[in-house]
């Protein structure tokens, strides 16, 4: 896992350390010592810890105009014992939603599996999106995972599976992205 690194091409355009409304303003980070571990897998130190201790991310894009968020997510994302998803809504999604972003985009590659837990965060998240006309959409995760989100009844609060799974997301710049799944997301939902 130590390998696997955030994606960087759009490195250009946006820096979550160098923005000073992300919640990772400012932090540096190395490029020689592994700090983070999922379990006892160290992973990239490119990677951003938000207070879980088996999941991190990366804010690949951020843009307050389109109200939208790129996230990628690497490891186990695990509310049964770690209530991974007050941390990341409290640490993260309330600090960008504060900022005006309202449309999220979480990429789910490395995420190795889910346990749930209670749907309390995620339905507040969905009905502070949806309020403000967002949404939160789901790519690239795998299978397990997907059903996993939908056993626990989770998968109602994101627009995910199909079409969105499909995306070769890393071929397009952001914008172009946000504005494909922005469609994926208008006919699923009627928005």
């Amino acid at each position: 896992m130590h390998t696997i690194e955030p994606f960087w091409n759009w490195r250009h355009l946006y820096a979550s350390e160098e923005d000073p409304a992300s919640p990772f303003y400012g932090v540096e980070h190395s490029e020689f010592e592994f700090g983070h571990a999922v379990y006892d897998h160290v992973i990239h130190p490119q990677w951003d810890a938000f207070g879980s201790q088996t999941l991190y991310l990366k804010i690949l894009y951020a843009d307050p105009a389109s109200g939208t968020a790129i996230i990628e997510l690497i490891g186990e994302w695990n509310d049964l014992l770690h209530n991974d998803i007050m941390f990341l809504k409290r640490e993260v999604i309330e600090l960008l939603m504060a900022e005006g972003l309202k449309k999220f985009i979480l990429i789910g590659e490395n995420v190795l599996n889910f346990h749930s837990d209670t749907d309390s965060y995620y339905e507040e998240w969905w009905e502070e999106v949806e309020e403000q006309g967002g949404w939160i959409a789901l790519l690239g995760f795998r299978a397990h995972v997907l059903h996993d989100l939908a056993a626990a009844d989770i998968d109602r609060f994101f627009v995910s599976g199909g079409s969105m799974n499909d995306i070769p997301w890393r071929t397009f710049e952001p914008e172009e992205l946000v504005e494909l799944v922005e469609r994926s997301v208008i006919r699923r939902l009627g928005v």
